[in-house]
């Protein structure tokens, strides 16, 4: 281990490796080593570089929190997460594409039944929405668990909102399931583009590289049910101008759906609304896990 230099180092730190005994993290140690080490090599890499990568990644650490998580979004920023989410969910062409999960879902978020209004207050148009989840075969999955979450008009989670009493209610989230033929409904708001966090070191990463921090109009969804694999994915909605510039890349062409809008009158649940209103209708189709014997 004496004497090294830069052409010995990166073979000295894969031997340090030897005495792993988890193999899997043998290999992912292994490789990071290599390709950082190349990386280094490749752009010559200053010091002073070198620092300032430091201190980016030190300040990402300091302003993530329980309520906001900047590693996620450096992730999906870079397609880092959406990479990973891709090479992990390869799905039959039938089966509902997959997409990147986001820093915003939140565990635990209320029930509610079919038809009712998960917007809870939540600022957007009305907007209606139902489908089925089916398996691959065409058939309806009785009871699969729908998560549902989105922003409001103004392109804040409720996460991001906090009341007087320190925290955020939950609003445009919630659970559901289907019924026994898998259809689902209820009622929240239009899905409106946002941004992105960008007052911290991502966000300036973000301009630096000349990028902008938007995402499309989308409603995130988590689908479970007994025998197949869970699906995260979104909707997004037709004619948005973020669509090819999603600024997680995101973004599916099987996902993208109109949401139609409807003049003022009497809405699905019999409500007669003074403003306009929107309807969504889209089916998922889950991919059965596979069965060894």
């Amino acid at each position: 281990m004496r004497n090294i230099n830069e052409d010995t180092i990166t073979q000295a730190v894969i031997a340090s490796f030897a005495d792993c005994k988890n193999a899997r993290l043998r290999t992912i140690m292994t490789s990071l080593a290599q390709h950082l080490h190349a990386f280094a090599r490749d752009v010559h890499l200053t010091e002073d570089e070198w620092f300032k990568a430091i201190e980016f990644l030190t300040e990402v650490g300091h302003i993530t929190d329980d309520k906001r998580q900047e590693f996620i979004l450096l992730s999906d920023t870079l397609g880092l997460s959406m990479l990973v989410m891709s090479q992990n969910n390869r799905k039959p062409a039938n089966c509902t594409e997959a997409t990147v999960f986001g820093p915003f879902y939140v565990e635990g978020a209320p029930l509610y039944s079919n038809g009712d209004d998960i917007a809870n207050g939540a600022k957007g148009a009305p907007c209606y929405v139902k489908g089925q989840v089916r398996g691959a075969n065409g058939k309806g999955i009785p009871n699969a668990q729908i998560d549902v979450w989105q922003s409001d008009e103004e392109g804040f989670y409720d996460v991001q909102n906090f009341g007087d009493e320190g925290h955020s209610v939950h609003r445009a989230r919630g659970r559901l399931k289907a019924d026994a033929e898998g259809y689902f409904n209820f009622r929240s708001i239009l899905a409106e583009a946002y941004p992105i966090p960008h007052d911290g070191p991502v966000g300036r990463m973000l301009q630096a590289v000349g990028r902008h921090p938007w995402r499309p109009a989308h409603l995130h969804f988590m689908i479970e049910a007994p025998g197949y694999e869970r699906l995260i994915t979104h909707v997004f909605r037709e004619g948005d101008k973020y669509l090819d510039s999603d600024v997680v890349f995101g973004v599916r062409s099987t996902l993208i759906v109109e949401w139609k809008r409807h003049e003022p009158g009497t809405a699905p649940d019999g409500r007669n609304l003074d403003a306009p209103w929107y309807t969504l209708d889209y089916d998922f189709v889950l991919n059965p896990l596979e069965v060894h014997a």
